[in-house]
This record gives structure tokens, C-alpha cells and sequence, in this order.
């Protein structure tokens, strides 16, 4: 789930094109934006599909399995940089969110066990 989170972090990046995914977003600043509590709970219920979606979402929604799949190749570095703080954010702020994105994106478990390390040395106990 640590590049889920890395991924919806990168909520700014998310248009395949060639062989990384837009940059476009990428000036978005994520502190910002996850400190506006009704923008985090409308990205979320976007990618819950049980709300509207902003286009920046909606894109990253078109790519997260993709991501998630080529652990997050197409990523710019600001992108997966951002997806870490956003991944924080969601672990330590909104459990329930983070387990609801957990069921969806990454029902078996597969990328809870595969990134666990990589979340632990930033702080984060899968």
C-alpha cells in the first residue's frame, strides 16, 4: 500500500504519456492541499468512486493500477516524493481512509508486504 499512497500522493501526475506520466500537476503543493480537510475527503471519496472527481483525480484514477503494477515507474521524482508525505498523512491521519483505499487498490495484500520495508524506513509501520 506504501505506493498506493506514493501513487494517490502523486495525484499530480497522472496522464500516460510516453513512458512517464504528465508533470503537469506536479507544482500542486501536497501540504496544502492535505491540510484542507474537504479537499483529502473529495479526493478520497473520488477514488472510492462515491463522489465526483476532480480532473486531477480522476486522472490519477486512471492510473494507480498501472503504478502500482510498475511500482510507480512512470513517476517524475517530485511525484514520489509527494506520494511519501501523502502516505503519512493518510497513515497517521485518516486510518480509516487508508484502509478503505487498502481494500480497493490493494485487496490481496500484495503491496502491503512488498513496499513494508520501504515504509518502514520512513516512519511508516505497515
Amino acid at each position: 500500500m506504501f505506493k498506493a499512497a506514493l501513487v494517490f500522493a502523486a495525484f499530480c501526475a497522472l496522464v500516460i504519456a510516453d513512458d512517464h506520466y504528465t508533470t503537469k500537476h506536479d507544482n500542486i503543493d501536497v501540504n496544502e492541499f492535505l491540510s484542507n480537510k474537504r479537499l483529502v475527503k473529495n479526493a478520497i471519496k473520488c477514488l472510492l468512486d462515491r463522489g465526483n472527481c476532480t480532473p486531477e483525480i480522476n486522472d490519477l484514477k486512471k492510473v494507480i493500477d498501472d503504478a502500482l503494477k510498475t511500482d510507480c515507474s512512470k513517476c517524475s521524482e517530485k511525484q514520489k516524493a509527494n506520494a511519501k508525505v501523502v502516505l503519512r498523512h493518510l497513515f497517521e491521519n485518516e486510518p480509516e481512509a487508508f484502509k478503505e483505499l487498502e481494500a480497493k487498490y490493494d485487496k490481496d495484500g500484495i503491496y502491503r508486504n512488498k513496499y513494508r520495508e520501504e515504509a518502514k524506513k520512513e516512519g511508516v509501520n505497515l
